[in-house]
């Protein structure tokens, strides 16, 4: 799959307008073989500055843990994005294109007190009534470990 091929698929995503203000989610995450692991709800705060926007992500895990990752996130085109957290490694690269975007980035994946280094290939794709939908392959030196699934949901009345 490639970004372009949802250039005309509606309705648009315009990635800081939804992820402006309060958004939730909801997700999972499988291993390969297809088993469930952990599920998990996010509350997300977005704060726009100029071409910029702070995502600050609050996780919650069906264990009882907590995390957060602060995502700070530059437009660098007309469909590009750059961003950063502190447990990715380096800048992650989003393309944004129609309903669809196309996220991809190292982490710092910490599984116990043990950390591996995966990559995401996360893609997004944008629904009516504010929901959006997010599917990220994980892998470690090529071969894939597991899939995440995300559900957004803006409140009714910041998705409209």
């Amino acid at each position: 799959m490639r970004p372009e091929n949802f250039k005309d698929s509606e309705p648009k995503l315009v990635l800081f307008d939804y992820f402006k203000g309060k958004t939730s989610a909801w997700g999972m995450f499988e291993d390969r073989f297809g088993n469930v692991r952990r599920q998990f709800q996010v509350d997300i705060e977005g704060q726009v500055e100029g071409n910029e926007i702070t995502l600050d992500e609050r996780f919650q895990y069906d264990d009882g843990e907590k995390d957060q990752r602060i995502w700070q996130i530059r437009k660098t085109g007309d469909h590009t994005f750059e961003g950063t957290a502190d447990d990715v490694i380096g800048i992650a690269k989003g393309t944004v294109q129609g309903n669809a975007l196309n996220w991809t980035y190292d982490l710092n994946l910490k599984v116990g007190d043990t950390f591996y280094k995966v990559h995401f290939d996360d893609w997004m794709f944008l629904q009516p009534d504010g929901v959006m939908i997010n599917r990220a392959r994980l892998s470690k030196w090529g071969v894939d470990i597991g899939e995440v699934t995300l559900f957004f949901k803006k409140p009714v009345s910041d998705a409209e």
